[in-house]
């Protein structure tokens, strides 16, 4: 636990659940303490539920869940008061609410709230049957879609004033972490291919780094997407009018790394394949010394993105130039000596011949990435 609460006190995932926890505490303590204490309502408990379940990660999901949560809720309630007036409060009743209920919680612009409706329906019968009359049991039933809307507004309001969620940093360090992963594959791979050092093992475990690559694009674009809805609903933005932060180049940075996985899944794949073709058929090690060169000039691109910074855009995006000019004339190199060695590079037994495709690729993925993050800059990216 000691670990725990140390690692919270830089910024990381620890961080993010201790201030959800403690806005979610206070939260629902102010709308207890009003539902209470101030409206003396009979089942108060509603209010400090939708309170919590209003703390989301950025303000516009807060917005977004406490809207359709109060929907879910309103067609839960509005469903026991129909069959409640009709039917009264009997088993068939409550079978009835129940099947009307789970029905409209499929409805998909529900999205995860889609459960609350039943949830509400059960709660609103279980009232409605302590009610003394029909208008008894309709004030009850108003006072729930009363208290949800003040547990939902103080939820709001709580996750925009106290510490609002300005998650600008996440979509830099989404292409941080993938970026990482990427480079990190790259600067094992080039030097045992420098020395013609494969084996199974060696390119098995290089094939499966590159497929888990997938799943670090999806976080890759998540993160980016957070940030993209960090921008909704920000204080400084309701306050005043001012232009939002675009991650445009950073959304797209991640659509290119995503491709550049795609080609590292089939490099690796295609060396690991080919293991014992290499080692049997016709052989070319300056084919892999300009390979692996190659490769180590595309392992500086990616260790200059794992460190991507907002406050040092301009700088890095010039150093990434330079280096893309580099790779490019490796892999032109690589390409020279190709078409010189063409019966051994065209070989069908041979995977020269789709390793010089997968760089070419490469080589286009990542001058597109470069100039994605240059276009960011030149439209004067706002800072956090």
């Amino acid at each position: 636990m000691q670990q725990w609460l140390r690692r919270a006190r830089s910024e990381g995932y620890e961080r993010s659940t201790l201030l959800l926890i403690v806005k979610s505490t206070l939260a629902a303590t102010l709308a207890w303490l009003i539902s209470y204490n101030l409206l003396k309502a009979p089942a108060p408990a509603f209010a400090p539920f939708s309170a919590m379940l209003m703390i989301q990660v950025t303000i516009y999901q807060s917005i977004a869940q406490s809207l359709r949560y109060v929907a879910a809720v309103g067609a839960g309630v509005a469903v026991q008061g129909l069959i409640g007036f009709f039917a009264g409060v009997d088993v068939l009743a409550f079978a009835t609410v129940t099947l009307v209920a789970l029905t409209l919680g499929r409805w998909p612009q529900l999205g995860t709230q889609g459960s609350q409706v039943a949830t509400a329906a059960f709660f609103a019968f279980s009232v409605y049957a302590t009610a003394t009359g029909t208008l008894d049991g309709a004030a009850k039933l108003g006072q729930i879609l009363l208290l949800v809307l003040l547990g939902c507004g103080i939820g709001v309001l709580v996750n925009l004033v106290v510490l609002p969620p300005m998650r600008f940093r996440s979509a830099e360090y989404g292409v941080r972490s993938l970026a990482h992963s990427m480079c990190d594959l790259l600067s094992d791979m080039h030097p045992p291919l420098r020395e013609g050092e494969l084996g199974e093992e060696r390119t098995g475990q290089w094939r499966y780094r590159a497929d888990r690559l997938g799943t670090m694009v999806t976080q890759a674009r998540s993160s980016v997407r957070t940030s993209q809805e960090s921008v909704y609903y920000k204080p400084g933005r309701l306050l005043r009018r001012r232009r939002s932060p675009s991650f445009s180049g950073y959304a797209g940075v991640v659509n290119a790394l995503e491709r550049v996985s795609h080609q590292l899944a089939s490099v690796t794949r295609s060396l690991d394949q080919s293991v014992s073709t290499i080692r049997e058929g016709p052989q070319s090690p300056e084919f892999f010394r300009l390979y692996a060169d190659f490769l180590a000039s595309l392992a500086e691109i990616t260790g200059v993105l794992s460190e991507v910074d907002e406050d040092r855009l301009v700088e890095q995006t010039e150093h990434l130039d330079s280096l893309t000019q580099q790779a490019g004339a490796c892999q032109s190199r690589l390409a020279e000596y190709a078409e010189e060695a063409k019966p051994i590079v065209t070989a069908r037994s041979s995977p020269y011949g789709t390793l010089l495709v997968e760089a070419s690729r490469l080589q286009e993925d990542f001058e597109y990435a470069t100039d994605l993050l240059q276009r960011s800059v030149n439209q004067e990216l706002p800072s956090r």
